[in-house]
Formats: structure tokens, sequence, C-alpha cells
């Protein structure tokens, strides 16, 4: 077993457990961090970067069970509150489903990479900045009070995060935000959003490359992500569901067009820091 490559596993799936719920994008930190550790094999990197989001994604579900049954069960028992929680998830997670099954693959192919990924760091900055900047009134304060069709627009904005470097929170957030969503309500519904699209982006993306884990350590490697990301996640979204209770997103907006064009610089000159 190579004990380096369970670290850097580990490592990977730390980082995605601080990213995903971060409007910083988690798939292109997890990129960036794959080239700069030299992670594995290209074809099996890819592969465990969509995968290990299903960890993360289980953390979700682990901190809000108890909603998150009731959006469930009320689907059928007709409780309003649950029900139309559940109607909005659905509602909110269409588009993308859509889009990804159709073009999901062609845009790992040709999306996945430096330039694309600081192009999307430095311009969802820039979006984020102009909404703090310029905050509309909130119009839905908690997650149950989200209307369907702010749901609608919401899962189309969604749709911008299967560009690299977008970040899926990122979109979903500040999307919600534009719409009168109240910043705790919007992470919320953020968390809730992943749960179908990035359960269904990783078991996909297993079945289709099933055959890239030929050994039993590819699967322990795998494995170990998946756990590292579930624990550094569950840690993330606690933190995150305080900070924006009393914080705004404007440090992740400099964050973002910082690292950004720092991605940039190094991917047109040809330098690097490793």
């Amino acid at each position: 077993m190579d004990l380096l490559l369970l670290f850097k596993a580990a490592i990977m799936g730390i980082v995605e457990g601080i990213t995903e719920f971060l409007p910083i994008s988690s798939t292109g930190h997890l990129i960036l961090a794959s080239e700069l550790m030299n992670f594995w094999t290209k074809e099996k990197s890819d592969v465990f970067v969509i995968a290990i989001q299903m960890g993360a994604i289980a953390a979700v579900i682990y901190e809000y069970w108890g909603k998150l049954w009731g959006a469930a069960t009320g689907l059928f028992t007709g409780e309003k509150k649950g029900r139309h929680l559940g109607i909005s998830i659905i509602v909110a997670s269409i588009p993308i489903i859509i889009v990804g099954l159709t073009f999901g693959q062609t845009v790992k192919d040709l999306l996945f990479n430096d330039i694309t990924v600081a192009m999307g760091l430095i311009i969802g900055g820039l979006i984020i900045w102009w909404v703090e900047k310029n905050p509309p009134k909130v119009n839905a304060v908690e997650v149950d009070n989200i209307s369907i069709k702010e749901a609608a627009y919401i899962g189309l904005i969604q749709i911008l995060s299967l560009i690299p470097g977008t970040s899926r929170s990122g979109a979903t957030i500040i999307g919600a935000m534009m719409l009168g969503v109240s910043r705790k309500a919007a992470t919320e519904f953020s968390f809730f959003l992943g749960i179908p699209v990035i359960i269904g982006a990783g078991l996909l993306d297993l079945y289709q490359s099933y055959d890239v884990f030929t050994t039993t350590q590819d699967w322990a490697v795998l494995a170990t992500g998946i756990i590292v990301s579930f624990i550094s996640a569950l840690i993330l979204i606690r933190v995150l569901v305080a900070y924006v209770a009393k914080r705004d997103f404007m440090v992740f907006a400099w964050y973002r067009i910082a690292s950004g064009l720092l991605i940039l610089l190094f991917a047109l000159t040809g330098w690097r820091l490793w």
C-alpha cells in the first residue's frame, strides 16, 4: 500500500471538505491541489475529484437529517412546510441534472484546466463583491420561505457551476441572495441542492469510469478521500452557518479575485510554485 498516496488522498479530502460549501469552487481547488501534489494519474484524479464530493454531501445529510426527512416525507404526507421544501429542492435540481447528463462529459474534457478555473474564480469574485455592495431586499428569511419560482431561478443559476472555478455553492448562494433570499437561508438551500447533484454526479462518474480503478489500493485511496471529506465538511458546515449569521461574503470575493489572478499569471507565463 502506497502510504504517500493515501496521505495525498487525505489532503485532497480536507481540501474538498473545506471548499465544497464555501463560494470559492471546490472543483477548482481540487484540480489545483492535484497538480500541486502530482496526485495520481490524470484519469484517476479526474474521477477522484468528482467522487469524493459525495463524502462532503453525506455530511449535509447527517447534519440536516431531520429537516431533509421532513422534506422527503412531506412529498407524500402533505405536511405543508416539508412538502414545500421538498418540491423546491426537486424543482431547483432539474436544470443541472438535465444539462449535466447532456453536456457534463464535454465540460469535463474541455474546461478542467487552469485558465478556466482562474477566470471562473475572478468573475465569480466580482459578482460576489457587487452583490455584497448592493444587497437586495430580503423577502425569504428562512429556507422554508423560498418560493417555487425562486427555487426554479436558483436551479437555472446552478447550471453555471458546471464550469470549474465558478463554484456550485457560490452560484447558488449568491444567485439566491440576488433573488432576495437571506444569507443564512441561501447557504442552507445551497447545502440541500448539493445532495441530488453531487450524489448523482459522483455515482454516474464512478459507473462510467469504474474500470479506471483496477486495484484494491485504488479503492482504498478513494475511500480515504471520501471519509476525510465527510469529517472536514461536517466541521465546515457548522462553522459556516455560524459565520454567515454575523458576517458577509466579501472576504471570499477578494480571495477569489486574488487567487484567480495568481493562477492566471502562472498559467499564462508558465511559472510554477512547484
